[in-house]
């Protein structure tokens, strides 16, 4: 049986003026799958201020995007109580897990089994219902396929609702540890340059570097800190800070220096024998929150990764 689902989406003073379509993925990125949205823009399932409108027309700063959808239990995620789950800390609210690279975050079909999402509903029954979208049960961010490293999962719509705000303000530190070229890359730095989707791949992003960019693109803000933890041979191991993640944002931002992540063949990085997924790791989340909450969680470098900048070399 299909239940419906609304959701309101805000047209910001950054996307005044955008498509109908472009506006509408860049304001769900992170509240629907992208799969979703997409599917509700073919079947002419959104509306701007209460009017259905053509996905190619222009919207405005203040414009409410609603988008109309049926869900079914075909849309949940499939419970896989026997799958492998890697727990790094538990409480009574959150669970924070530690996802293998190479596994995908949520199912992308109707029926779908192996991802992070079933083997999250299938150790943690009460997180279905739970989150963004029936296929990410307690997901509060999700990660690349190839990214190894921590997600937080809420296990109750309460807590969830207030750890997406959190997120959303900011006030949920996490930090990657990701590897590339080392030479002519500064010891630290903030990589600022706003992303958009890319207009002629949808598997990537786009960095503005140019502003031409930024008028074409109507681009998001984003900011990404880093600092070198070492250098090995041609390599540099870097840590990187980013609060407010967006799609791609570390992999689209280092490339974007001529310092793309190693293994990384969709941005431009340089492959290496042996290593079939590219260089990056959710190393750590932390929330100082409300205590019934907060957690401080690390996850270890991969032993693939480690290895490309083996400790005592330069």
């Amino acid at each position: 049986m299909a239940t419906p689902e609304t959701t309101e989406l805000h047209v910001t003073e950054s996307l005044d003026g955008a498509r109908l379509d472009k506006a509408t993925v860049e304001l769900a990125d992170g509240k629907l799958s992208r799969a979703r949205v997409k599917k509700a823009i073919e079947a002419g399932e959104v509306r701007v201020n209460g009017r259905r409108r053509a996905k190619g027309s222009l919207v405005s700063k203040g414009d409410v995007i609603t988008l109309e959808s049926e869900l079914t239990q075909d849309d949940a995620a499939a419970p896989e109580p026997g799958a492998p789950l890697v727990v790094r800390f538990e409480s009574p609210a959150v669970v924070v897990v530690d996802k293998p690279a190479g596994q995908p975050t949520a199912p992308l079909r109707p029926g779908e089994t192996g991802t992070l999402a079933n083997a999250i509903v299938g150790h943690y029954p009460e997180t279905a219902g739970v989150g963004y979208a029936p296929r990410e049960p307690g997901l509060l961010h999700r990660l690349d396929t190839d990214t190894s490293g921590l997600v937080v999962v809420a296990r109750d719509r309460e807590t969830f609702e207030e750890l997406k705000d959190a997120l959303k303000d900011g006030r949920i530190e996490k930090r990657y540890l990701l590897v590339c070229a080392s030479d002519g890359l500064a010891d630290d730095g903030t990589i600022a340059f706003p992303l958009a989707s890319h207009p002629k791949d949808q598997r990537r992003v786009l960095a503005c570097v140019h502003p031409r960019d930024v008028m074409r693109n109507a681009p998001r803000p984003a900011s990404t800190t880093y600092r070198v933890v070492r250098r090995a041979g041609d390599y540099a191991l870097v840590e990187a800070d980013v609060s407010k993640a967006l799609r791609h944002q570390i992999r689209a931002h280092f490339a974007a220096i001529e310092h793309p992540l190693v293994g990384d063949v969709l941005y431009g990085g340089p492959t290496v024998p042996g290593l079939a997924r590219h260089a990056l790791h959710a190393s750590r989340v932390t929330f100082h929150g409300d205590p019934a909450l907060a957690f401080d969680v690390e996850s270890e470098l991969p032993a693939e990764l480690a290895a490309l900048v083996p400790a005592g070399e330069t």
